[in-house]
């Protein structure tokens, strides 16, 4: 758990410097207004390598500049698709332990989703069917929570999901 305060060197990314992440940050922001309005965006925070010749770390944070988890490593992120997974997990680590909630939550199993890939689109899945609440589905494309009704449903665990 860190904060800006207390991490020596860090700093607030700029927009540009990591252009798939920021991307991808701009996405889950999306989600985060719509389901947690009271929070501010998400951002990218970097501190200096403690090796050196190695490149920044890079984590995502609240509003506040507080994070948990790992770094984000700026040469894995091949294209948007990968970028977004890569930041949506880190975005989520950091939501969880620093808010000590789930995010984001299925509206109808009150659950926790995770991102997962269907049809090549990176989507909030529910496993609503391992508590016998309802089938496993499909909520929305990450960053489409905005447009998603309340039974949002679009796929099934019946449809192959």
């Amino acid at each position: 758990m860190h904060a800006l305060f207390d991490s020596p060197g860090l700093r607030r990314v700029s927009l540009g410097e990591y252009p798939l992440w920021d991307e991808a940050l701009a996405l889950l922001n999306r989600d985060l207004a719509v389901t947690l309005p009271e929070q501010g965006p998400l951002q990218l925070v970097a501190q200096p390598s403690y090796e050196a010749g190695e490149p920044e770390y890079v984590y995502v944070a609240l509003a506040n500049g507080e994070w948990h988890g790992g770094h984000l490593y700026p040469k894995v992120a091949e294209d948007l698709a990968h970028a977004l997974a890569i930041v949506a997990d880190a975005a989520q680590d950091t939501v969880a332990e620093r808010l000590w909630q789930a995010w984001p939550l299925c509206v109808e199993h009150n659950l926790g989703m995770h991102a997962r890939e269907v049809d090549g689109q990176l989507s909030w899945w529910c496993a609503g069917e391992r508590l016998r609440l309802g089938p496993a589905h499909i909520r929305a494309a990450v960053g489409a929570l905005d447009t998603s009704s309340a039974a949002g449903i679009t796929a099934t665990a019946s449809d192959g999901v």
